[in-house]
């Protein structure tokens, strides 16, 4: 199956057709716009008009992880981005809870799993810059969640 393979969509039209990739694209927009906690799988269906399943299948074909994951990679790079551009006067805990994480330790766990360093390593490298030749950290894992 090709990834841009016409789905009908239930709630845009009677016989809307449009391609998966413009399904996870509009599934991404959506969740950048509700960047400050989990959204439901069922509440993303919904807004982009297809089952669960469809989704999950529009997901995979489309970026090789579900949306579930891509919502959980996408808040951790926002922290992880904030967490880097940060003042002095920021916390792991204000940035956590701003993108929805309330379980700091396992959020802090999932963090270093996806980056190979801890949140407070992030930010205190952020705040100690680098020298020349120290390496970064960063595994340089991309997952194509979004643009």
């Amino acid at each position: 199956m090709k990834s841009n393979a016409p789905v009908h969509v239930h709630h845009v039209g009677p016989c809307a057709i449009v391609s998966r990739q413009e399904i996870v694209e509009r599934a991404e927009a959506y969740l950048r716009e509700h960047m400050d906690g989990p959204v439901s799988l069922s509440r993303l269906s919904h807004f982009v008009g297809l089952s669960e399943r469809a989704l999950r299948n529009a997901f995979y074909l489309v970026r090789g992880i579900g949306p579930k994951r891509c919502m959980l990679l996408e808040r951790l790079r926002k922290v992880r981005s904030e967490l880097r551009h940060s003042d002095c006067h920021r916390t792991v805990t204000s940035v956590a809870t701003r993108y929805g994480f309330y379980e700091l330790g396992r959020f802090a766990s999932v963090y270093k799993q996806a980056f190979g360093e801890t949140p407070s390593q992030t930010l205190r490298r952020k705040r100690r810059p680098l020298r020349a030749g120290q390496p970064s950290n960063e595994r340089g894992q991309s997952h194509a969640c979004t643009s």
